[in-house]
């Protein structure tokens, strides 16, 4: 499915900020930004690639925080507002 087809169907763009352990260091944490396209409030793809994270890489979770927004959205008027052409 291409992307404009996902954001039609309720794909939000999802960014999530993911906070590690260094596998050499576990004292350290390391952060690891990820973002695509997926569905809130489930994030199914996001889930998939942290299922992948804790099955393939050394690096143990330690918090991931998630923001998201539509990038597909109805139009705005604003009222009022005024440029000058010259």
């Amino acid at each position: 499915m291409s992307d404009l087809a996902r954001q039609l169907n309720d794909y939000r763009m999802t960014l999530a900020e993911i906070t590690y352990h260094l596998p050499d260091h576990p004292g350290l944490l390391q952060t690891f930004l990820w973002q695509d396209l997926d569905i809130a409030p489930a994030f199914p793809v996001l889930r998939k690639f942290l299922d992948f994270w804790g099955h393939n890489l050394d690096g143990k979770l330690h918090s991931v925080r998630i923001s998201d927004v539509k990038l597909i959205q109805p139009g705005r008027y604003c009222h009022g507002s005024e440029f000058l052409i010259q």
